[in-house]
């Protein structure tokens, strides 16, 4: 009897705590444009789509022009196009396409076209964290080259603050056995600072055979700075400093260098169907302490979405160029292509 009366018991607290925590997920409230009200969870709002969860409808995307208001005493990091950043919750304000940003000292009135960013500031580590990872392969009979790839990333947030930490590995099989490979690992720190600036320290390693690079790290410590920033595209430019230890696979000694770091960053997103992803950048980087080295990499991501904005397809490109590889006998550029089926997550 007793046993029955504790199950009985155990079956209503957990009852009433998954109660709370269905209603917990259902406090923010969009308002649509043409007045339907929609309950549940924003989940973020970045380039221009809003993550929404609802009960029975699962995660729906909404764009920001079809936002009315917004209502929620959740808080949130809130990004605006001059890249000032509130950290508050959202109440509505009764004018069409404003919402009020409520903050510890009062309430801010805002036009949604203006916000580019919200995130949820969470307690929870798991919440906090994003992802993405995507599997590529390309064959050809006629040589019988296999390629490979996996890359993807985790992103940590915090206020202000995040952490992601990314890797990119290409392999090219001819015969059963490698031929050649590429692979970059990186763990960076990025820190929001004001007037659209950002401040960036990066640990990296990189191996690459085609051009000889046996195994590199390195340290980088870049400034970035927003150019435009919206809802459909996000460009940026930083400058820097790399300080790099580098072993080739011509047996040279290990070695320091000093360079420089210039770099450019595009991300696009097309939110009417086909939705479309695209992300690339460029660096330049001029060594100080090898007269005349200098190393160019550019990055190419588009993608496309299927079934859902979890799920998309697309190709990976990439074109390395080293003007003096530590390795003589290696060449002085690489280039890849692989198609690639990404899955994200938060």
């Amino acid at each position: 009897m007793k046993r029955i009366v504790l199950y009985i018991i155990f079956i209503s607290i957990s009852t009433c705590f998954m109660q709370k925590v269905s209603m917990a997920q259902k406090t923010d409230t969009i308002v649509h444009i043409n007045g339907d009200i929609l309950t549940g969870d924003l989940k973020k709002m970045v380039y221009g789509v809003a993550s929404y969860k609802m009960d029975g409808m699962g995660t729906i995307s909404m764009e920001e022009v079809k936002i009315n208001t917004i209502k929620s005493k959740k808080m949130f990091e809130i990004k605006m196009k001059s890249g000032f950043i509130y950290f508050g919750s959202f109440d509505t304000s009764g004018i069409d396409r404003k919402v009020n940003i409520v903050v510890t000292n009062g309430r801010e009135l805002v036009d949604i076209d203006q916000i580019v960013e919200i995130y949820p500031i969470r307690n929870n580590f798991w919440m906090r964290t994003s992802g993405n990872f995507s599997l590529g392969a390309n064959y050809s009979k006629g040589s019988n080259v296999a390629t490979i790839a996996f890359s993807g990333n985790l992103s940590y947030r915090k206020k202000k603050s995040y952490w992601n930490f990314a890797w990119d590995d290409n392999n090219t099989f001819q015969s059963d056995t490698i031929s050649s490979s590429k692979a970059d690992v990186s763990l960076a720190w990025q820190r929001l600072l004001k007037k659209k600036w950002s401040a960036q320290v990066m640990i990296s390693a990189t191996q690459n055979s085609e051009l000889g690079t046996k195994l590199r790290t390195g340290i980088n410590l870049t400034g970035i700075r927003d150019i435009a920033y919206n809802n459909w595209n996000r460009l940026y430019a930083g400058a820097g400093l790399s300080l790099t230890n580098e072993q080739s696979y011509g047996g040279a000694d290990a070695k320091y260098d000093l360079s420089g770091v210039i770099t450019a960053g595009w991300k696009v997103y097309k939110y009417t169907i086909p939705k479309v992803w695209v992300d690339a950048n460029v660096s330049y980087l001029p060594y100080f302490t090898d007269s005349g080295r200098y190393r160019i990499s550019i990055n190419l991501n588009p993608q496309i979405s299927i079934l859902s904005d979890n799920f998309k397809i697309g190709f990976t490109s990439y074109y390395a160029y080293d003007s003096k590889p530590s390795d003589e006998n290696a060449s002085t550029n690489d280039y890849g292509i692989n198609l690639t089926l990404s899955y994200s997550f938060h």
